[in-house]
């Protein structure tokens, strides 16, 4: 399948209903509201294509650039590509479930995500420590420094309250993701949890949010899930 094919077949699969939905949450035209599961029948087409990936990124289109983060060749994209991406990527959308998500399958995660996550900007603060929560998620627990990881949640615990808004939510995740994708820190997580709760944050409509890490952590105790992995980050 070509750029022309692809962008053809996204917008045939658009609706209304979700368009607007991914408006409300701060998507912009151009777009065609495209459910992320009616891709995967592209993506049986199409296949892992980074050159394909570029072009449908580059169109700012917010499905076409969905798209392209589950056709990308993590590996394939330097750290020069993944900020040249997150400089594109205008919403959480993009930021936490395309760019990040993307990045975290990448062998170079772990040192663009700290980069982001020291720069100050809402948007790659958000990513860097989503592109964790993907990490933590999917990988063994060998790949990551536990004292590292332990710095981690004590910022989160000082500085979450202060955070930019989006920041606030992956922080929160990031605690969430530890205590149960993590099991040497689990307490610790746990304990970081109660530490900050509540985090209220605002959405972009301005309304008030209030996060709770501690409840969600004890809902998959109490199923059995802690130390769960997922076998696939990407769709």
């Amino acid at each position: 399948m070509n750029f022309e094919t692809v962008m053809q077949e996204l917008e045939a699969l658009g609706k209304e209903r979700l368009k607007k939905m991914y408006l409300s949450n701060g998507a912009r035209e151009p777009l065609f509201g495209v459910a992320t599961g009616e891709m995967k029948p592209i993506f049986r087409k199409t296949k892992l294509n980074q050159a394909l990936a570029e072009q449908l990124y580059a169109t700012g289109n917010y499905d076409a650039m969905y798209f392209a983060g589950i056709i990308a060749e993590p590996n394939a994209m330097t750290e020069s590509d993944y900020d040249r991406w997150m400089d594109s990527a205008y919403f959480y959308m993009l930021s936490d479930f395309v760019v990040a998500v993307t990045l975290s399958e990448a062998d170079i995660a772990q040192d663009v995500a700290d980069k982001w996550m020291a720069s100050g900007e809402d948007l790659k603060m958000s990513a860097g420590w989503s592109c964790y929560c993907w990490l933590l998620g999917s990988r063994p627990d060998s790949e990551f420094s536990e004292g590292k990881l332990s710095q981690m949640l004590e910022q989160v615990e000082k500085t979450i309250q202060g955070a930019p808004e989006r920041t606030k939510y992956s922080m929160n995740n990031f605690l969430y993701t530890v205590a149960t994708s993590y099991l040497p820190l689990h307490d610790k997580a746990v304990a970081a949890a109660k530490a900050v709760h509540p985090v209220e944050v605002k959405d972009n409509k301005g309304k008030i949010k209030t996060l709770n890490a501690v409840e969600n952590i004890q809902k998959m105790a109490d199923r059995g899930k802690l130390g769960f992995k997922r076998r696939h980050v990407r769709c």
